[in-house]
């Protein structure tokens, strides 16, 4: 199979460019996810501004955003869910190929707890691609509640036929979101189709918690991947996953 009919896909909450020593290690976070050469790369926790770290940053006087994204991906999107006086913070997407629109929806519960489905749509192999970028609740009555606003949003704004990946930091330990996106959406998440089970990507030195998913409709996930060890260990909270897909 030809590598440009396979998709590399990653995702990764990124802890705002934070170790979980609380050490910034930006750097090292975007070094890591150029090694892994992914054509999308869906990212939470990011940075979209902040005045006091900004100046951390000291060869890229910009957002953290266009600071990962440079030279590699042309396009992304974010979307800011935390606002605060320092600046701000949410998700985004980055892709090879073009982005002809996105939308970032507010699916919050609470005034503590901002979050949001970054919603972006490119094209891939001539049809319409949806990318939906998530972080949800700590709590599982909030989960539960984004989790439906979640599948509404697939369902009243996504043809049927049209092909989606939905990524990012579910907040699930207990496992409880991955049947629901099956039996509602008829879903597939990338690293229990291939290897039976959820990622374990949190805490990143020694992963305990399957917080991060990929799930996805019009592909067969071929490979998944969570990157574990050095260095990943010693960058964000968490560990990053990663899928190729065939397309169905």
């Amino acid at each position: 199979m030809s590598s440009d009919s396979v998709l590399r896909v990653l995702s990764y909450n990124i802890h705002k460019g934070f170790a979980l020593s609380q050490r910034f290690v930006l750097g090292g976070i975007r070094d890591g996810i150029r090694q892994v050469h992914a054509d999308i790369v869906f990212l939470q926790e990011v940075l979209g501004d902040h005045k006091n770290h900004q100046e951390k940053i000291k060869e890229w006087p910009g957002p953290q955003l266009e600071f990962l994204a440079d030279e590699i991906w042309p396009h992304y999107a974010y979307g800011r869910n935390a606002v605060y006086s320092a600046g701000h913070h949410g998700n985004a997407i980055l892709s090879k190929f073009p982005i002809s629109s996105f939308e970032n929806i507010d699916i919050s519960n609470n005034r503590f707890e901002r979050r949001g489905i970054l919603h972006a749509v490119t094209t891939w192999k001539d049809a319409p691609l949806h990318l939906l970028c998530v972080h949800l609740d700590l709590t599982s009555n909030g989960r539960k509640i984004q989790n439906e606003r979640i599948v509404q949003r697939i369902q009243e704004s996504i043809p049927a036929n049209e092909r989606l990946i939905l990524a990012g930091d579910f907040n699930d330990w207990r496992g409880l979101a991955t049947s629901h996106f099956e039996s509602t959406l008829e879903l597939k998440e990338a690293f229990q189709t291939v290897h039976g089970a959820h990622a374990k990507t949190f805490p990143s030195p020694f992963p305990l918690l399957t917080l991060d998913r990929m799930y996805t409709r019009g592909f067969a996930p071929l490979t998944a991947l969570c990157h574990e060890g050095p260095p990943w260990s010693a960058l964000s909270d968490h560990l990053a996953i990663e899928s190729s897909l065939r397309p169905e």
